[in-house]
């Protein structure tokens, strides 16, 4: 049997997939003082608990005709100034996110039955930052950085081996591969964080942290 067969006998009934949320509650009398405390808490469960790869995040971003675009990135910073992640700045969200200087960021921890949303300006991280990171990375990925042409149209597979096989090549002999000049880090300075606990009935628990001129405060919202 062909996968197009296995495929042809499948048919989901979308409107009648559902799943009762059961894992637990959120209340403010739980919440840590600061939203990157609670986040770092959340992710720190999420990594006990078994979630696979816990700190990936869907990136939304908008071009500046406001039409927007999404993908699942890895956070690799969390502290009070925000969320860091890293990429190539010639790639199509570095592009949208220097155009709009805004986006928003969703961990989406399904098995836990939970969400955290963060949403805010953005800002290019320090050059050092970028290199102590890049200075972690294994030497593949650090190789993979150098050959991409990121969000590019390629003529095909092959065009991608070859450029990565160069790539080896020109770093062969080099003990440590440098950071591209075209690769680094964006920080997301979040003005809303939002931590979202499923409930049964569809009523779910969600909480956010919210910055004000006088600092930051909490408050619910309807599910």
């Amino acid at each position: 049997m062909t996968d197009a067969d296995v495929t042809s006998n499948i048919t989901l009934n979308l409107p009648a997939m559902r799943a009762s949320y059961e894992g637990g509650t959120l209340d403010e009398s739980e919440l840590l003082p600061s939203w990157h405390e609670q986040l770092q808490y959340w992710l720190d469960q999420a990594a006990r608990l078994g979630v696979v790869e816990p700190n990936a995040m869907v990136l939304a971003t908008a071009d500046p005709t406001g039409r927007p675009s999404s993908r699942t990135v890895l956070a690799k910073g969390l502290d009070s100034r925000g969320v860091v992640f890293f990429t190539n700045y010639t790639s199509s969200k570095s592009h949208e996110l220097s155009a709009t200087r805004y986006a928003s960021a969703t961990f989406p921890w399904y098995s836990l039955q939970r969400q955290a949303h963060v949403r805010g300006t953005v800002e290019k991280v320090d050059p050092a930052e970028t290199a102590a990171y890049w200075a972690s990375r294994p030497r593949e990925s650090q190789l993979g950085a150098w050959a991409s042409p990121q969000s590019v149209v390629v003529s095909g597979r092959s065009a991608l081996d070859s450029s990565l096989a160069n790539i080896q090549r020109q770093f062969a002999d080099a003990d440590m591969v440098p950071v591209p000049p075209h690769w680094g880090g964006w920080r997301i300075r979040p003005e809303v964080v939002e931590f979202w606990q499923g409930r049964r009935n569809r009523m779910h628990d969600r909480l956010r942290y919210k910055q004000t001129r006088d600092g930051w405060k909490v408050e619910r919202l309807g599910p």
